[in-house]
This record gives C-alpha cells, sequence and structure tokens, in this order.
C-alpha cells in the first residue's frame, strides 16, 4: 500500500477489524520508509447487473423482485420463507458468478422455474401460468400435460 504522507510503495500492517457495519475491513498500517502510520478500508467491488427485458430495455438485478413472485407463487403452499430465501440466494449466486454485466429476464424466469419444480409442483406451475402468459386454455392444458 502506497504511503500517504512520502509515496513509499510498502508499508505493513498493524491492526485490522472489521468497520462497525461490517461492510468493509480497517486496517492500520504504518510506512516502512518515514514511519508514519494511515489507515485505509478495504471492500469488495460489486459491479451492478443489468437484466435485459423482453422489450429490450435494461434495468438492475433486483433479487427481491425475484422473492416478491415465488412468494405470490407459493401463496397456500407448504413452503417456507427460509426455502424462498434459499432459493432467492441460490439464483442471486448463480448470477454474480457468472461474471456476466448483463442477464436475459428470460433466463432469470427459466432458472426460478427450473428450481420451483423441485420444491414445489404447484407453485411452479402458477409461477409458469404468469411468467409464461399463455394465451389460452389449450396451450396451458398443454403444458401442464409436459409437467407429468
Amino acid at each position: 500500500m502506497k504511503c500517504v504522507f512520502c509515496g513509499f510503495e510498502d508499508s505493513r500492517v498493524i491492526d485490522s477489524r472489521s468497520s462497525e457495519d461490517g461492510s468493509s475491513i480497517r486496517r492500520r498500517r504504518e510506512c516502512l520508509k518515514c514511519g508514519k502510520r494511515f489507515t485505509t478500508y478495504e471492500t469488495v467491488e460489486s459491479t451492478p447487473i443489468l437484466v435485459i427485458k423482453n422489450d429490450g430495455s435494461r434495468q438492475a438485478f433486483d433479487a427481491q423482485k425475484i422473492k416478491r413472485g415465488i412468494i405470490k407463487s407459493c401463496e397456500k403452499r407448504p413452503v417456507s420463507m427460509s426455502q424462498i430465501d434459499e432459493l432467492v440466494r441460490d439464483i442471486e449466486k448463480y448470477i454474480n458468478n457468472s461474471l456476466a454485466q448483463e442477464i436475459k429476464s428470460s433466463e432469470i424466469g427459466e432458472m426460478v422455474m427450473d428450481r420451483l419444480k423441485k420444491l414445489d409442483e404447484i407453485s411452479y406451475v402458477r409461477f409458469a401460468a404468469v411468467y409464461r402468459k399463455f394465451k389460452d386454455i389449450t396451450t396451458f392444458i398443454n403444458f401442464l400435460n409436459s409437467v407429468q
């Protein structure tokens, strides 16, 4: 770490601790050349992920939006909030680990449906009915037959 006083490019860490809010690490450093002390903060750098909507517009990724849709499809079903939170965290982790800066909303929808199908089939069908926007009853019945 470069010294803020003399510009020397090497220092030693004297003390490290988490910041009060836990979002960064506070480090107390000492310059190996001039001996002066200074404080640095380390934070995780995150790049915003944009969701490409079906109409081509873009908006910031929002895990809470996914969660709201899942909660709606799981109403009156034996699915706990902890299961929903785990499903949302799994999707969010997958998206963040992909290192992509943009993701299509259709990909997110498919991820939600794949995970909901394993969790609760009724919730899966509810989510799919809204997500896929079935145009008529025949299309919906064909979808239901494909689920079996």
